[in-house]
């Protein structure tokens, strides 16, 4: 029994298709489900007829918006597979698909090599150690080149790519590929059929070999059993390369690339074995970290992640703080992939659709059935699973159970969010959450007639729980609904949303960015004295408050000396600190970068209390920040515009008006390719211009990288 389980699991892969927008990943997946015979028709982006891109806004805009799951089997093994957006605006779906993934392939465009998005999502696959597989698309287009791409991934990703084919014939010319590890060539036809198997070419056989021994001292440098094999024989066996190459493809020593053309079916089949026999199972990677609830310490951040990936701090550490916000948590629990071991999951992605509420679910250990009751451990309440199904798209097949190592969705959960824990209710877990980054564009929201005010909340809801970087709030002096999102793009989709789900129609404001306060230069030696007294128990609080700029985020220190502030009035204190961050003297806005230091402080024997220094530490820092001088920050992207060459001027001009610092200009494939520091706020309505600048001919990408701060520099009294 127990040699069968490990058999059903070494047979899983769960793994994401990671890319820049038009890389082609989406057609790589329509392929993927062609090839393995779970689709007996090719969809076509530029069709509207792809099985992953069902929603209408992606069948009519051409892109990916929302992650897809699909499910397929080939050579024996279970594939699990998500289709990931590529657009900037929706890098939150990229982020709770990498954290319940066990590897991905990654997308290049033959052309373009590695693209702004392209480094992103591989940043994000970094930090959840999610092993990966490179996949060179689109080698039919004139300008491919395989070499140039492989050398931009090692310039700008830093991984050690291992080539393991060598394309046959370039650009409209090209129609297969030398398989480096049997020393085959792959050959396909225009009718998109299998390929044939067959010797290499003769004019090729020289490059082949040559590039067999790069692969082969590539491989011999990183792993030592193939160091040993290639000092003893000087050369590598096929078995000993794909041994070593699954061994490197795992650790992240190493990274397989692959080449095709996925838009005429070349060059898949090849991938689907090299994700068979590179990425692990679920059984290879480390077991599942959570904690127990108890009543032992707050969490903190840099809890391992279900992954077994140390996480980073900052401000995802603060989100997942907040998710799990009023727990309390114990001993640290390690659960295997084991379907007999306690149940334990991760709710990933919320649904709502026609027939019903779907969770998309990672399970991590044990196995659940249809009508079994589990716990929501984020939640704190039981949950009853009314069916199981096995995700294709937006179609769904009904399964009796789901055991450790599947990613599923399930109908009936009512608290369910994406973050969420589900567990076995007599072994209860908490997995750390997904991060949720902070959103950057807000636009008000109102609805045309004020009866349909109570819809339009409910909607905003609704879309806030399907999509965590969405969040709603209301505006305390305008009294305004504000939707606020990653992009431009994300809160226009999620507007179009609630107009083609609800017919509803929606007044939409202007974007507005979401600005920070920084310290420019701080104060020292500040003293504030919070004193209360109102009948009974009074409130008394001394502080003495330094504070400095920092680079980024916010510390907290204390030189308190000789007990004159206890420890546990020095933690309200800094908890206070915490309070006065969420409003800055410029504008009310997010206050970032400082460190405050306690200095001093002083006690009284009966009115001091854990409120009294809180309430000090807020409103002593609040007037500490009123002595600083404070620089309001904007976020800025990092653009990558395309155009003719003939349209440079116009667009550095444009650009320039913008408040742009141009970074980077290189001719690529006959365009000009231009990268650029702008601000955020400079960008609305960005595409438009560019359209009307180059005739429509001029494109362009964006991705954040941060704040920086604005141009006016305000001292506040």
């Amino acid at each position: 029994m127990r040699n069968h389980l490990d058999r059903h699991l070494a047979a899983v892969r769960n793994l994401g298709i990671l890319a820049h927008v038009d890389a082609g990943k989406t057609t790589v997946t329509e392929r993927i489900l062609y090839a393995t015979g779970t689709t007996h028709k090719r969809g076509e982006v530029h069709d509207g007829t792809t099985v992953t891109d069902f929603d209408p806004q992606e069948r009519d805009r051409g892109i990916t918006i929302f992650a897809a799951a699909v499910s397929c089997t080939w050579d024996g093994h279970r594939i699990n597979l998500i289709d990931t957006p590529g657009h900037v605006d929706f890098a939150d779906e990229v982020e709770r698909s990498l954290r319940v993934l066990d590897g991905a392939v990654a997308v290049f465009d033959a052309v373009a090599g590695v693209e702004p998005q392209s480094e992103s999502v591989w940043r994000q696959a970094d930090r959840h150690g999610v092993p990966r597989i490179a996949f060179v698309n689109k080698m039919d287009r004139a300008g491919a080149d395989l070499d140039t791409a492989v050398a931009s991934i090692r310039g700008r990703l830093h991984p050690a790519p291992l080539v393991v084919q060598l394309p046959i014939g370039a650009e409209d010319a090209f129609t297969g590929v030398v398989d480096l590890l049997r020393m085959r060539a792959l050959i396909w036809d225009d009718g998109g059929g299998a390929a044939v198997d067959g010797p290499v070419p003769e004019e090729l056989r020289d490059e082949a070999l040559r590039r067999r021994r790069l692969l082969e001292e590539a491989v011999a440098e990183r792993h030592p059993a193939a160091l040993e094999e290639f000092c003893d024989r000087e050369t590598l066996s096929a078995e000993t390369l794909t041994t070593a190459l699954r061994d490197l493809t795992r650790t992240g020593d190493g990274v397989v690339v692959l080449c095709g053309s996925a838009y005429r079916n070349r060059g898949i089949e090849p991938l689907l074995d090299a994700v068979v026999d590179c990425l692990p199972s679920p059984l290879d990677v480390p077991a599942v970290r959570g904690m127990q609830p108890g009543s032992g310490a707050r969490a903190v951040s840099g809890v391992q992640s279900a992954s077994g990936v140390r996480a980073t701090p900052g401000v995802q550490a603060e989100s997942r703080m907040h998710a799990v916000s009023g727990m309390h948590h114990g001993a640290d629990e390690q659960r295997p992939a084991d379907p007999t071991a306690p149940f334990a999951a991760l709710a990933f992605k919320v649904s709502a659709t026609p027939t019903g509420r779907l969770t998309y679910l990672r399970v991590y250990s044990g196995t659940i059935e249809k009508g079994d009751t589990v716990w929501d451990a984020t939640a704190r309440r039981t949950e009853r699973i009314g069916r199981i199904l096995r995700v294709q798209a937006d179609r769904h097949a009904p399964l009796e159970r789901a055991v450790a190592g599947d990613i599923v969705a399930v109908v009936g959960l009512k608290s369910a969010r994406a973050g969420s824990t589900l567990c076995a209710p007599d072994a209860p877990l908490v997995l750390e959450p997904p991060g949720v980054a902070d959103p950057v564009v807000s636009v008000a929201v109102e609805p045309p007639r004020s009866v349909d005010a109570e819809r339009l909340v409910s909607a905003l809801a609704r879309l806030a729980e399907e999509d965590p970087s969405l969040t709603v709030r209301t505006d305390p002096e305008t009294g305004q609904t504000v939707l606020s999102g990653m992009g431009e793009l994300h809160l226009e989709v999620a507007v179009e949303k609630i107009r083609r789900s609800l017919g509803l129609e929606v007044n939409v404001g202007r974007p507005r960015v979401t600005y920070r306060e920084t310290v420019g230069r701080g104060v020292s030696g500040l003293v504030f004295r919070h004193v209360k007294q109102d009948g009974g128990a009074g409130q008394f609080a001394h502080v003495v408050l330094d504070v400095e700029p920092l680079e980024d985020g916010f510390e907290f220190r204390s030189t308190v000396v000789g007990g004159r502030v206890p420890q546990e009035y020095v933690r309200a204190v800094e908890a206070g600190c915490r309070d006065a961050l969420a409003e800055g003297p410029l504008g009310g806005h997010t206050v970032t970068g400082l460190r405050v230091t306690l200095t001093d402080g002083a006690t009284h024997v009966k009115d001091s209390s854990e409120m009294a220094f809180r309430t000090a530490g807020r409103l002593g820092l609040r007037e500490a920040l009123r002595g600083c001088v404070m620089l309001l920050l904007e976020p800025v992207v990092e653009v990558t515009v395309t155009v003719p060459e003939d349209a440079v001027g116009g667009v550095l001009g444009d650009l320039a008006a913008r408040r742009g610092r141009v970074t980077d200009s290189e001719v690529r494939g006959g365009a000009a390719v231009v990268t650029a520091t702008v601000p955020l706020a400079e960008l609305f309505g960005y595409a438009t211009r560019l359209r009307s600048r180059t005739q429509g001919r001029g494109t362009f990408t964006a991705r954040p990288t941060g704040y920086a701060p604005a141009p006016t520099v305000v001292t506040t009294p």
